[in-house]
């Protein structure tokens, strides 16, 4: 019986793979092909999705700033509809080149001219009895400087020069020809460029708490911000009003250190005034001129051939004296400079009786 060689099957058991071996790999390619599309889409939905997640509180967040700003501005205008209402203008008003001008006039005789400073107004003078105090014997004029109290400040670059000829402007208006001027901080710098401009009018000066040579000053930065058009603008009707309320008792204090605020001050002097938009501007214009200012007036000081008094507060924590007071008195030989001890920069308030005799003095003086 013969041997049964085995049968071995050679046929493929998949005839379809045998007859197309690539068919299998073309299928698993397109299938990762396929896999990776999918990969990719995937990835890219979700970084947009991340990208919308990542930006989702901008818009919630600008119209909460928006809704935040005109609140501020809605507040701000009926705080200084308030202001306003409380307190009223107290003198009367005249028109002088497009500037419509509040002023006082206490008083007969020779006239005295007061100039306030930064941040103020006439009531500067009437609270803390200065005008009263020389009303006695002098015509006594006090003028709101353009964007303070009620005087308007059209858009113009108000250097102490714009604000001498306007001044000078007023006073000729007012009937009068020869003056004893007295000016306190930013004031000074307009009592100085008004008997430059005008020594015929300016018979005596008398400077108080000034600044008179340039100086590195942190509040210029600080405070110039609301002069910036467009931004300033729009920082003054929202957020600056609130700032500043903030900010105004520190700085008040600041001003009378190191004595106390006087109580009469604190009581009478219109403080919600200063916060309005327009004064704020003003201030800020002012601050921001300040030194620039002094730089072109320090060049004129030796032309000042009439009667000079200079007074200050030894312990001035704005203006220091000796950089500024004193020196200006070595430059003026002729000058008579007061040091008060124990004063600060607001020494009219604190020491009157003082001021109103260098005013007395110095108008004898140049009368005589």
């Amino acid at each position: 019986m013969s041997r049964m060689e085995p049968r071995v099957n050679m046929s493929p058991r998949n005839p379809a793979r045998a007859a197309h071996p690539s068919a299998i790999p073309r299928q698993d390619n397109a299938h990762r092909h396929g896999s990776t599309e999918d990969k990719s889409a995937m990835t890219s939905s979700l970084r947009q999705a991340s990208h919308r997640s990542r930006w989702h509180w901008l818009v919630p967040a600008l119209a909460g700033s928006a809704a935040a700003l005109g609140a501020a501005a809605l507040y701000t205008r009926r705080q200084t509809q308030d202001a306003e209402c409380q307190y009223k203008p107290i003198g009367r008003f005249l028109a002088v080149d497009g500037v419509r001008l509040h002023y006082v006039e206490r008083g007969e005789g020779e006239p005295i001219v007061l100039i306030h400073g930064n941040g103020t107004m006439i009531q500067d003078f009437t609270v803390s009895g200065l005008v009263d105090r020389l009303a006695e014997r002098y015509r006594v004029i006090v003028i709101d400087r353009p964007g303070y109290g009620y005087s308007t400040r059209p858009r113009q670059l108000w250097t102490p020069n714009a604000h001498a000829k306007l001044f000078q402007k007023a006073l000729e208006q007012l009937g009068v020809e020869k003056a004893t001027v007295y000016g306190h901080s930013w004031g000074t710098l307009v009592a100085v460029a008004l008997a430059l401009e005008a020594p015929s009018l300016v018979r005596g000066l008398v400077l108080g708490s000034g600044y008179y040579y340039p100086t590195l000053r942190a509040d210029t930065f600080l405070l110039s911000p609301p002069a910036i058009p467009v931004i300033g603008d729009a920082m003054r009707y929202t957020i600056s009003p609130l700032v500043a309320r903030v900010m105004l008792p520190a700085m008040i204090k600041r001003m009378f250190q190191p004595a106390a605020v006087p109580h009469r001050f604190d009581c009478l002097f219109p403080k919600a005034l200063m916060l309005r938009p327009l004064q704020l501007r003003a201030a800020a214009e002012d601050a921001a001129l300040m030194t620039p200012s002094v730089t072109d007036l320090k060049r004129h000081y030796g032309e000042l051939t009439i009667p000079v008094a200079i007074i200050a507060g030894a312990d001035d924590q704005i203006s220091d004296v000796g950089r500024q007071s004193a020196r200006l008195h070595q430059e003026l030989p002729g000058s008579e400079f007061i040091s008060l001890p124990g004063l600060g920069h607001m020494i009219h308030h604190l020491d009157p009786d003082a001021v109103a005799n260098a005013i007395v003095r110095t108008a004898q003086r140049s009368a005589g």
